[in-house]
């Protein structure tokens, strides 16, 4: 009773599988822009921001970098506005773990929607395979039925191939653009571990001269 509830089901469940492969390649293509766009932004600012600081180094002037903190047009520029200003108030002391805190928040939002991508591009070959294996077994079942004309099982199993195929379109753009974009995060999140060292050194200084 089970297996012939099965062989019903996949006379529509291949093809259910490729419109919930279409449903799923529209949210990866969706994710991939969005986190494009706004990482590219995020990227854009951070290297004018992490220039005016190679600037500031250069000529031995970390005075320039409050400058630089009342921008806040960066995570970099945040980041160091939140140190500076902690750095007055309280000293050097917890200036480490006030820009560690900060990372692991701002971390979060870079990372917004990734672990879906990631999902999507685990998955979608699974779900392709499971709508060829549907396929398959309709195929065969219409051979049954047909008395033995190998050239409909033919098609039908070539059609069935077609959700696996679709799944390997969907994975792979996904898995691809996961690598990414942690790539990306894990450049932006270096630029601010650049930073967090640097306002630390500051404050130090600061402390020194006062």
């Amino acid at each position: 009773m089970l297996t012939q509830n099965l062989f019903n089901f996949a006379q529509v469940g291949a093809e259910s599988v490729l419109w919930f492969l279409v449903f799923l390649s529209v949210i990866s293509i969706s994710v991939i822009l969005e986190r494009y766009f706004s990482l590219k932004s995020i990227r854009k600012s951070s290297q004018s921001v992490l220039i005016k600081i190679e600037d500031a180094l250069i000529s031995n002037n970390l005075s320039d970098l409050e400058y630089i903190s009342a921008s806040r047009d960066s995570l970099e520029s945040k980041a160091l506005s939140y140190g500076i200003r902690h750095a007055k108030e309280n000293g050097p002391k917890g200036v480490g773990e006030l820009f560690n805190s900060f990372m692991l928040i701002e971390k979060q939002k870079l990372e917004k929607s990734l672990n879906l991508l990631a999902t999507i591009g685990s998955n979608a070959v699974y779900i392709g395979l499971l709508g060829t294996v549907f396929g398959i077994m309709k195929a065969f079942r219409d051979l049954g039925a047909s008395q033995g004309d190998m050239s409909l099982v033919m098609t039908g199993i070539a059609e069935a191939l077609v959700a696996t195929a679709f799944g390997l379109f969907v994975a792979i753009p996904a898995i691809v653009a996961y690598d990414y974009f942690q790539k990306q995060v894990r450049s932006i999140l270096g630029g601010l571990e650049t930073v967090k060292e640097l306002c630390i050194t500051y404050t130090h200084i600061a402390k020194k001269d006062s």
